[in-house]
């Protein structure tokens, strides 16, 4: 399992690239869960990550703009990334998200068919009238993205052990695995919830506020120190 760091700036990336991540996942938590960063940071941060560690940003969410969305997407691929992350908050139905993510697809594709790109849902959708996230497989294969992912779009605290039982999210990886695509697991994950998230087979592991000073993902600091200790604690639960 990959683990995926998302840092906002260059300091944070340094953290936890010393730190050991394999994914240097770039997003500006300040306008959500998937808060697109500026391109002119995404790009200086892409510059120093070694080439043996990948990179991916996040591209924010505009469900009723498949212009805005398809140009974000373009110009993410552009600046040299290895993923490009958008999400399904505000879509009602899978419908609406295949169309809006097709779109998305082949922006990138288009530019870089070795881009990959990771469709996102919520755990806490109803929370925020939005998709259901188990389809969240079944939408990606049908846009011929790569990943399918799950995390939580209100940061209180709540994981996605609050919404999702450990079947649903047992069953989410298994169904995207049949269907050839990887999987990726994230919101509000805690050390203490690793030994049980490589239980369910998941391809990445995204974290933010578990690898930040005081468990703040929006007013706290990524350090290499918090990135190592979740880093130790994979490679205990491999043993």
């Amino acid at each position: 399992m990959k683990l995926l760091i998302s840092p906002k700036n260059k300091t944070e990336a340094i953290e936890a690239i010393k730190g050991g991540a394999n994914i240097i996942d770039v997003k500006n938590p300040s306008e959500g869960p998937l808060g697109a960063n500026f391109p002119w940071v995404i790009k200086e941060i892409v510059d120093i990550v070694p080439k043996n560690i990948e990179t991916s940003c996040t591209i924010g969410e505009m469900p009723k703009l498949p212009g805005s969305i398809s140009l974000a997407a373009r110009g993410a691929a552009s600046i040299g990334v290895n993923y490009v992350k958008a999400g399904l908050s505000g879509l009602k139905n899978p419908e609406e998200a295949i169309n809006l993510m097709s779109k998305v697809v082949k922006a990138v594709k288009n530019f870089n068919s070795e881009i990959k790109v990771v469709i996102t849902g919520y755990a806490d959708a109803e929370k925020i009238n939005s998709i259901n996230p188990l389809l969240v497989p079944i939408i990606t294969a049908n846009v011929s993205a790569d990943i399918a992912m799950i995390d939580t779009a209100i940061k209180n605290g709540k994981s996605i052990f609050d919404f999702l039982t450990e079947k649903q999210i047992k069953n989410f990886v298994n169904s995207s695995h049949k269907l050839n695509l990887k999987t990726a697991l994230a919101g509000s994950i805690k050390k203490t919830d690793l030994i049980m998230i490589h239980t369910f087979g998941a391809d990445i592991l995204g974290i933010r506020g578990a690898a930040c000073t005081h468990g703040d993902r929006l007013y706290g600091k990524i350090t290499r120190k918090k990135v190592q200790e979740i880093v130790n604690y994979l490679k205990y639960t491999k043993n």
